[in-house]
């Protein structure tokens, strides 16, 4: 194992909770951008035609029980993950998880 600086200190894997040093180059940082739908909203003549005052105020009333971060957070996240070597390899196959065989 390579001396580690005192103020050096271990990153968690977010899949295996194994202990990664900085330095030691067995980990990977895994930067996750989320962004809501980016394209404008598709408007129809119905749309057009409701009431915007009222449609305004439902949405407000609709946001009242939502907190600023998760009003936030359904719009744009940012997620820092550190993996080990050997999860980064089963992950970045399939970061989504959806493969049929399980792996």
């Amino acid at each position: 194992m390579p001396d580690r600086r005192v103020d050096t200190e271990p990153v968690i894997c977010a899949r295996c909770a194994a202990e990664l040093w900085p330095g030691s180059g067995s980990f990977y940082r895994v930067a996750i951008e989320a962004v809501a739908d980016p394209a404008p909203p598709v408007v129809t003549a119905d749309d057009l035609a409701r009431d915007h005052r009222r449609e305004i105020e439902r949405l407000i009333a609709r946001l009242a029980a939502v907190s600023a971060q998760e009003a936030m957070d359904q719009v744009h996240r940012r997620l820092t993950l550190y993996l080990c070597g050997p999860c980064y390899r089963t992950w970045i196959e399939d970061p989504a998880g959806a493969r049929a065989d399980g792996r």
